[in-house]
């Protein structure tokens, strides 16, 4: 197991789905095996943390009623040092901030953005709450990914707003072009240029990847829990194979067998 007790400035950290119906944890509890720890949050809502081995691992909440036209989605979030001195740099390098940074009670500070694309993005300054307990294993997250029809633009807005570089990654020249993201030297994720056909058909955004042990199987399973798969089998150049799923309600995400896993920093000596 990779687990994690703090995570660096510009570092993904956790992950949590907005969901049209609460009942929706569920189907992601069986899926991945993840027990359900509850938490109010106030208004009648319930924060719904993910467990794997007693480590959290994501989390589930409906969304309120003031929210309730928009489309059921994952959120990814970032770690880092300060979210007020982020924010006016938001702004600056032509995003939005969506909800100026607020205490979540004593787990952290949270700062809530759209990228210039309108990918939504939030940042996290962790104080109780230092986001996932374990990475990188099967049942745990393992990957963000932004789907971009710009990849200039999110590359000069997240490398000036987190210091973030970019790797071009040419696996198959018959496919759009892929970016690794890298913080401080690190593998951190991943930058997706979409094309016209798929840039026509869907928003800018921030996708996981949860860890599975057997894909196919994960995938079967999926669909018998009222799921959709939206993508076929990809094979991917590190051995790894990947498929983007749709769960009841529509919010997606990515399951993946990861050939070789990644430790995480603090297991790096």
């Amino acid at each position: 197991m990779f687990t994690v007790t703090s995570y660096p400035h510009g570092a993904f950290s956790w992950v949590d789905c907005s969901s049209s119906d609460a009942n929706a944890r569920h189907f992601y509890a069986s899926l991945m095996g993840w027990n359900i720890e509850e938490a109010p949050m106030g208004g009648g809502l319930t924060y719904y943390t993910f467990l794997k081995d007693g480590h959290r691992v994501a989390a589930l909440s409906e969304l309120p009623p003031q929210m309730a036209h928009l489309p059921p989605s994952w959120n990814s979030y970032v770690t880092v040092d300060d979210v007020d001195a982020l924010a006016p740099r938001v702004g600056d390098l032509g995003g939005a901030v969506l909800q100026e940074p607020f205490d979540v009670f004593h787990n952290g500070r949270l700062l809530m953005c759209q990228d210039p694309q309108g990918a939504a993005i939030s940042f996290w300054q962790a104080n109780n709450h230092i986001g996932a307990g374990l990475v990188n294993t099967p049942g745990a997250l393992c990957w963000n990914e932004l789907w971009t029809a710009d990849p200039q633009a999110s590359r000069t807005f997240y490398g000036g707003l987190l210091g973030w570089e970019f790797e071009d990654l040419v696996y198959d020249p018959e496919r759009p072009a892929y970016n690794w993201i890298r913080n401080n030297g690190r593998s951190n994720g991943g930058l997706f240029a979409m094309d016209d056909g798929a840039a026509a058909n869907r928003s800018p955004g921030w996708i996981p990847y949860f860890s599975v042990a057997d894909i196919e199987l994960s995938a079967a399973r999926a669909v018998g829990l009222g799921g959709e798969l939206l993508s076929g089998l990809e094979e991917h150049s590190d051995g790894g194979r990947a498929m983007l799923i749709s769960d009841p309600q529509g919010a997606q995400c990515y399951l993946i067998k990861v050939h070789e896993p990644e430790p995480w920093i603090e297991h790096v000596t």
